[in-house]
């Protein structure tokens, strides 16, 4: 039965900047979900923003409530949806981000599978008439969609969840694995001049590493398929982390240097960011996916950290990707609307260690075992989304009966790996315990 979108939603709206603008957001508070949170199928918590109770107040008419569908509808990220997690309630959204909320007749997540195997037909309604892509309330109303009985829709529904829960679970071990290593790292290696053992040296970073600045690319080098791309600072999560989203595709130009192509488990470090708290600029992220591609350049934005041997790829990592060294960058960042790293950060900056090689190797292995278990997760991740993806427009179409999908109901992948990081924590602090006696 086709029925218009406008039709089963009890709720279609988008909502305002708050007066102020950024200047408005507070720590903590209400949520207010702007474009850059939603992701297809997926919310991103990267740059969330808060608002107080008397600027929520004023934006009562798009509260978001549990099961809401949020769609992008406008620029470059229109068209993207996901269904709002409750742990981020109670939450407003800007003028960005659209709320459907659907009746009784038609389950949120049978929706939201709808708006996103139809993704192309927001795209073209989105660039219709205007040189500037968006979706309005009239064009989201009039879409008309067929309406599955409720056992289908739920099994659809269902599918979601079961796929989304997964890729979550294992995204949330790899966040887990990060602070472990991160936090241990910071510990064990923090040492002041005044208080490091008499065995341990501090040893600035051009003496363990060389610094490669990225390429500087032209613009008619992006283009819009290609099997290379170009390492930006969009793959570099703001509280820490790498993610395969920020890549661009790029036809790689003769220009490029060999020192600033990259690849799996090298080093590279945030040398300008664009957003106004300094949350990129000065990380150091480890490359633990390829994505799709086949070669990678590292963008003007970044710098290549080259291990020379003295101290090992992945400890080398995990050090400069700790608190220390970020703070340690905050001091040389200058800049207003966009900011930029000093170029004497890196090579100023010093490291203790100990002088013991065979120490060094030890916690050098413990960090490759860590990053390589995230980068299995991230390509289990990514199998798990190109499946979610290729069968659920088939399940839509009834090209698969939905009454033969027999879904999962647990999580072996997750728990295994949940057990191998608990295992690993283990034997790090059985290593620095040791140490210590």
């Amino acid at each position: 039965m086709l029925r218009a979108i406008g039709s089963i939603c009890t709720k279609i709206g988008s909502g305002i900047t708050p007066s102020g603008g950024e200047q408005s957001y507070i720590d903590s508070g209400v949520s207010l979900i702007r474009s850059q949170n939603v992701l297809d199928l997926s919310f991103n918590y990267d740059g969330l923003a808060h608002i107080d109770d008397d600027t929520a107040d004023m934006m009562q008419n798009v509260e978001v409530l549990p099961g809401d569908i949020l769609l992008n509808i406008t620029g470059d990220s229109v068209a993207r949806v996901c269904m709002v997690p409750e742990d981020v309630l109670p939450a407003r959204v800007n003028q960005h981000v659209m709320i459907l909320r659907t009746n009784d007749e038609v389950i949120s997540g049978f929706l939201l599978a709808y708006l996103f195997v139809n993704k192309e037909l927001l795209l073209s309604l989105a660039s219709a008439g205007s040189s500037r892509k968006a979706l309005t309330k009239e064009m989201i109303s009039s879409i008309e969609l067929d309406i599955l009985p409720i056992k289908q829709q739920k099994i659809i529904s269902d599918f979601l969840i079961v796929f989304n829960k997964e890729i979550e679970l294992i995204t949330q071990i790899n966040d887990n694995l990060l602070a472990v290593l991160r936090t241990a790292v910071d510990k064990y290696f923090c040492y002041l001049p005044e208080d490091m053992p008499d065995n341990w040296r501090r040893v600035m970073l051009p003496e363990l590493a060389s610094i490669i600045p990225g390429y500087s690319y032209k613009g008619n080098e992006l283009v819009e398929y290609s099997e290379d791309a170009l390492v930006t600072i969009k793959n570099f999560e703001r509280n820490g982390g790498f993610k395969i989203e920020g890549y661009k595709d790029l036809e790689i130009s003769p220009r490029v240097k060999d020192s600033q192509f990259v690849d799996l488990f090298d080093i590279l470090i945030a040398h300008t960011d664009l957003t106004q708290g300094a949350e990129i600029i000065g990380n150091a992220e480890i490359i633990l996916s390829k994505g799709k591609y086949n070669k990678l350049v590292a963008s003007m934005d970044l710098v290549k950290i080259q291990p020379n041997g003295n101290v090992g790829r992945y400890l080398l990592a995990a050090l400069l990707s700790g608190y220390n060294f970020k703070g340690h960058c905050l001091g040389y960042v200058n800049g207003t609307t966009v900011l930029h790293l000093g170029k004497d950060a890196t090579k100023e900056y010093a490291i203790a260690l100990p002088s013991n090689q065979e120490t060094l190797h030890g916690y050098d292995l413990f960090c490759k075992v860590i990053y390589h278990t995230i980068s299995e997760n991230m390509v289990e991740i990514e199998k798990l989304t190109e499946l979610r993806d290729c069968l659920l427009p088939k399940l839509m179409s009834g090209e698969v009966d939905v009454s033969t999908i027999d879904l999962p109901t647990k999580y072996s992948f997750s728990t295994a790996n949940t057990q191998h990081e608990q295992d690993n924590q283990r034997g790090f602090e059985d290593k620095t315990d040791r140490k210590n006696r």
